[in-house]
């Protein structure tokens, strides 16, 4: 089997350092995991290439001459297996060396980048669902973290489904003795991009007495200063200083309503620190709508969910702190790593349309 020997594995990414999110995080994480089985992982990302930054969206780079460049480099690696983690030009110039070379890949579904793109302009995210079926209609599994997004993906036409989950590494993820924010409590901190798809005013606006902390960058993070002042806009941390301000909060509200899984709600548990959220995809899949995981062995609540952000974060900020760190460890990136590699040894499924001949435009 694929998964029992020692691979070359290449993993293409659009998103990558020095971008701050959930998808970077995952990657990133799962590389390291990956190495430590003893596999080689080449991550071929936009920092091979020239870029320049995506309109409304700098941050984001997107790489010039991306067909040829990574026709070049997939010929000079030569390796065992390809995974496809992005629908952007690097995702769309490995997916054609793929098929032009009749070689097999796998693909994920990280990001709801039709809702996303709908947020930002005015058009509809069903007139772009057949864009994104049409590029993950080739892969072998198209991953996916959560079952509300696996119902989406196939009601909107996708095939070969894979279910893979996110994880959590609790050796830089939790709880802090003496981790604090020096602003009036009880602090309610948001971690992630300050981008108008994540839904972050409603937090914003929330009406909870205490402070409301803003962890990330983006490209609405001048606008949102401007408007909101009493809040505490930190900008991007990273590593233990990431850590502390998780451990240093009362509450983590995760106010998005597109998100496909929102790993830093894992990341915020696994300090201590409850989550309140909206009882959406993500929230539902990840913390339940009773707030105890989709675990049947577990029934402490470690989040509050409601169509009211303001009665979520209340109730969360009465949630232990204990139980939280305890949920989070259940998220093990061993069983990550396992399913991603199960992924890619696994024959394609039924029907599933052939890897060969030249590939489309």
């Amino acid at each position: 089997m694929l998964q029992e020997k020692r691979l070359r594995i290449c993993i293409i990414t659009d998103a990558w350092h020095p971008q701050v999110n959930g998808v970077v995080r995952t990657l990133d994480t799962l590389r390291r995991e990956l190495r430590q089985q003893g596999h080689r992982v080449y991550m071929l990302t936009p920092k091979l290439f020239s870029t320049l930054p995506c309109p409304t969206y700098p941050e984001i780079r997107l790489s010039m001459n991306a067909r040829r460049r990574t026709a070049a480099i997939l010929d000079r690696w030569q390796v065992d297996a390809i995974h496809i983690a992005t629908e952007g030009p690097l995702g769309w110039a490995g997916r054609r060396w793929c098929l032009k070379h009749g070689r097999p890949f796998t693909t994920a579904y990280h990001t709801a980048f039709p809702e996303y793109i709908e947020a930002r302009f005015p058009l509809k995210a069903d007139w772009l669902y057949p864009l994104f079926r049409r590029f993950h209609a080739p892969s072998k599994g198209v991953l996916v973290a959560t079952q509300t997004v696996r119902e989406l993906l196939a009601s909107k036409g996708f095939r070969n489904i894979v279910n893979w989950t996110r994880g959590v590494d609790t050796k830089q993820f939790s709880p802090m003795e003496g981790a604090s924010h020096d602003f009036p409590r009880p602090i309610q901190l948001y971690v992630g991009r300050v981008a108008v798809e994540k839904n972050i005013e409603a937090f914003l606006k929330s009406k909870v007495p205490g402070t409301k902390v803003v962890v990330g960058d983006g490209p609405a993070l001048k606008r949102l200063q401007a408007q909101y002042p009493d809040a505490k806009f930190l900008g991007p941390r990273f590593g233990t200083e990431l850590a502390q301000a998780y451990a240093a909060a009362d509450v983590f509200v995760f106010p998005s309503m597109t998100d496909t899984f929102g790993l830093v709600m894992i990341e915020a548990l696994a300090c201590g620190t409850p989550v309140a959220a909206y009882p959406v995809q993500g929230p539902l899949d990840v913390l339940g709508a009773d707030g105890t995981g989709p675990f049947e062995d577990w029934s402490t609540p470690v989040a509050a969910l409601d169509t009211d952000l303001e009665a979520a974060i209340g109730q969360a900020l009465t949630l232990d702190r204990t139980a939280c760190a305890e949920f989070a460890r259940r998220y093990s990136w061993q069983a990550v790593a396992e399913q991603f590699l199960a992924a890619l040894a696994a024959e394609p499924q039924a029907g599933h349309q052939p890897v060969s001949g030249q590939a489309p435009a």
